[in-house]
């Protein structure tokens, strides 16, 4: 796509540090070529450790609530804590996998968050439970970015969306299948039996992807020195398009945090009164996120990176505005609705980060995770909040607020391409 049709910046440049995809020389990775197939189910499980550890308390929050005798918007900080390490160690760990590669990093990471996923259980007091929750969102922070830049490296850019996507997609099973567990193991066993199981699986997930992920090919190693990592970050905030799509996920991710982390106090109090393990099945309707993040691909082919990001937006707010209904079906209508927007956004934006950085992909990609995950953090905090106050009604108000900013920020971006456009003839003359 030309930068006028993708709302580009003409100054982000089209030549990229690895061959083009079009050259028969090109040995990166691609559907149905070698490695493949285990690069791609490596990073789904990675994907799934990473979800399934970041979130494993926020299906339990009424459980942690009852035993610690706190109120959601307290017990809400062991989710806020996870993704809010996250995001403030996804740059510097970017800069480490510069320097010591992405599957170094990658490997590190999962093997410090399953560590620290054992010790969970055991935490003695809500405060314990929050420090330790941070220090696995903190080793988490080597993940996300890592895996992006890994995927922008190593795979042609023709499929880059769609091997991104299947990363995307292992984020909603693993989010899926953490919460479903979680949600029936501790109806039998409790809450710290349920985080246990949780972290025994994260494990299995680890060890299998450093089998899986092949070697890579196309890395150079890059600098430490904080004045490079510096000018890499200034640059990347020095584009327009990047702060948009690093907005644009802050957005999507605060409308997610938020419905997420109180749906449980909604479907355990009155009209409904759901048991703990029905609860976490509720979050089966990830799979529903499996599915449109796999697809973006196809849908930015055919609407483009703008229509695709309206359409998302438009599913998501039409699921928020259905959820406050009284019917049990369309809360869940609702729920599905929410959970397509979410990941198909997300999708669209995390690849559009990729395609866009010429150099340092590592920090663009961090920036956009660090943006991603303060947004959760700071959904699950104030959708906790106006639930506090507002009830349902409340959070649902954060996250049509939050919609109407990646609209805003997309139809902004519509205009600046649009500008963009009709000055490149007259810069040609």
């Amino acid at each position: 796509m030309s930068p006028a049709s993708t709302g580009a910046s003409t100054s982000v440049g089209a030549v990229m540090s690895v061959p083009s995809s079009d050259s028969a020389s090109d040995s990166r990775m691609t559907p149905g070529g070698p490695g493949y197939r285990r690069m791609s189910l490596a990073l789904f499980l990675a994907g799934v450790a990473t979800f399934a550890l970041l979130y494993s308390t926020q299906a339990l929050l009424p459980l942690i609530s009852g035993e610690f005798g706190v109120a959601a918007s307290e017990a809400s900080w062991t989710v806020a804590a996870a993704t809010g390490g996250l995001a403030l160690f996804v740059l510097p760990m970017s800069a480490l996998s510069e320097r010591f590669g992405r599957r170094t990093v990658m490997t590190a990471s999962l093997a410090v968050a399953v560590t620290v996923g054992m010790l969970v259980p055991f935490a003695p007091s809500i405060g314990a439970l929050v420090v330790l929750r941070a220090v696995q969102g903190a080793a988490l922070a080597g993940l996300p970015a890592s895996a992006t830049a890994y995927l922008a490296e190593e795979v042609r850019p023709k499929a880059l969306v769609t091997a991104i996507g299947l990363f995307v997609a292992g984020n909603s099973v693993g989010g899926m299948s953490g919460r479903v567990i979680t949600g029936w193991v501790a109806q039998e066993w409790g809450w710290r039996v349920s985080v246990g199981v949780i972290g025994a699986i994260a494990v299995a997930c680890a060890v299998a992807f450093r089998l899986l992920l092949p070697a890579p090919k196309h890395f150079t190693p890059g600098s430490l020195r904080p004045r490079v990592l510096l000018g890499t970050v200034r640059d990347h905030l020095s584009d327009p398009l990047l702060r948009r799509l690093y907005a644009i996920g802050a957005l999507f991710m605060t409308v997610f945090g938020g419905v997420y982390t109180v749906i449980g106090y909604r479907l355990t109090a009155e009209p409904f009164g759901l048991p703990q393990g029905i609860v976490g099945s509720i979050f089966l309707v990830y799979l529903v996120g499996t599915v449109s993040a796999s697809t973006a691909g196809r849908l930015v082919g055919r609407l483009g990176r703008r229509g695709a990001l309206y359409l998302a937006a438009g599913t998501t707010a039409a699921g928020l505005l259905l959820s406050p209904a009284g019917s049990l079906p369309l809360v869940l209508l609702g729920l599905v609705l929410i959970t397509a927007g979410f990941f198909a956004g997300h999708a669209v934006a995390s690849s559009a980060v990729g395609k866009t950085a010429t150099h340092g992909r590592a920090q663009a990609s961090a920036l956009y995770q660090s943006a991603y995950y303060i947004g959760s953090s700071a959904g699950s905090t104030v959708g906790a909040m106006a639930f506090h106050a507002g009830g349902w009604t409340g959070t649902v108000g954060v996250g049509l607020l939050a919609v109407l900013g990646v609209v805003t920020i997309t139809v902004l971006g519509s205009r600046a391409a649009r500008v963009a456009a009709r000055r490149e003839p007259v810069a040609a003359h």
